[in-house]
């Protein structure tokens, strides 16, 4: 019998609380690919095409982890799941990782047996209104009705805006994204409020979405990223680098298009980036490889950034607090050394 399937029914129990079982990596290698959830479909970020590829920032980060172990793309499938279920999922091993813009925040450290790899995309919390409501600031909606998914950090953050703020409101919760959309293009709320990168993504499927703003206020920190269990720091080291060599990537100017060239660097980062020098892979439990194939397959932080969410996407994200540290922003790794 798995071991994941031990450790869910456990947990299941309600037995323990905390702490993941070693091996995941061995259990992923067994079955042959990388287990990831996902959301129910959030354009930019985790969302399926015509096709019914997964596309998205979040999707190729698990890509990009599939690549790590396997050098293979498509060595991973996804489960989407809702803002309720996506951390039952994770502590039960139905999932190896989660990767659906999930906030960082203390209790989910330190409460549900659970380890952040690092941040992906920083966010903070907006409002949508229909721009014929002539609003233009939070401060003036006393008295709104209020579209958001339970189970999120958005219910507590936009009690706390109205309260401090004085104002009254009325909350309108639901499990699933699209029926959040669907309530709020209905008209059955005055207002939308989630991530400000959830906000442009679910504008795009509005019957008008040029008929709909997005309020100035940022009304919170949303650091968003990737989960693991606690109890494997394998497992949660591997995610934890395979995102920081992207953003090493980045800032080091390696690309898909000349990592190769870049094999033949004098640069001893670059070298030990790309597995030609030192045995940081091995150091992993993975090929010496596994950043030179992430890079080749998947492209660098800034790469995925702008090929699913940037200023010439549907969602035209501007780089902004995701930006290189050398250019403004807040994406930083620590260097692989």
């Amino acid at each position: 019998m798995k071991k994941s399937f031990i450790f869910g029914a456990i947990a299941a129990l309600g037995l323990i609380s905390t702490g993941a079982f070693a091996g995941t990596l061995d259990d992923i290698k067994s079955k042959g690919f990388v287990q990831c959830g996902v959301s129910q479909g959030l354009p930019g970020f985790s969302n399926q095409d015509d096709s019914g590829k997964w596309t998205g920032l979040d999707v190729e980060l698990c890509r990009a982890v599939a690549v790590a172990v396997f050098g293979d793309t498509n060595a991973v499938k996804f489960s989407p799941l809702s803002s309720k279920q996506r951390f039952t999922a994770l502590s039960s091993g139905e999932i190896d990782i989660l990767s659906r813009n999930t906030t960082w925040t203390m209790t989910r450290d330190t409460q549900l047996g659970l380890n952040f790899a690092g941040v992906n995309y920083y966010d903070g919390q907006g409002m949508m209104v229909p721009a014929g409501m002539g609003v233009s600031s939070g401060t003036e909606l006393d008295g709104a009705n209020i579209c958001t998914n339970t189970g999120t950090t958005t219910e507590l953050n936009i009690t706390d805006y109205f309260r401090f703020n004085n104002m009254g409101f009325n909350l309108v919760a639901f499990e699933k994204a699209d029926e959040v959309v669907a309530a709020y293009d209905a008209g059955r709320c005055d207002v939308y409020t989630t991530d400000r990168s959830g906000l442009a993504a679910q504008r795009l499927k509005l019957s008008n979405p040029d008929a709909h703003v997005v309020l100035p206020e940022i009304i919170s920190k949303e650091p968003l990223g990737p989960v693991v269990r606690q109890g494997d720091d394998q497992w949660f080291n591997i995610v934890k680098w395979v995102h920081n060599a992207m953003v090493n990537a980045e800032e080091m100017g390696i690309t898909s298009a000349n990592v190769d060239s870049k094999k033949g660097s004098d640069n001893p980062a670059v070298k030990r980036l790309l597995g030609t020098e030192g045995s940081f892979g091995e150091e992993l439990g993975i090929s010496n490889d596994w950043a030179y194939n992430i890079i080749k397959h998947i492209g660098n932080y800034g790469e995925s950034y702008e090929r699913n969410v940037g200023p010439n996407t549907p969602l035209k994200l501007a780089r902004g607090a995701n930006a290189l540290w050398t250019n403004g922003g807040l994406m930083y790794a620590p260097p692989i050394r």
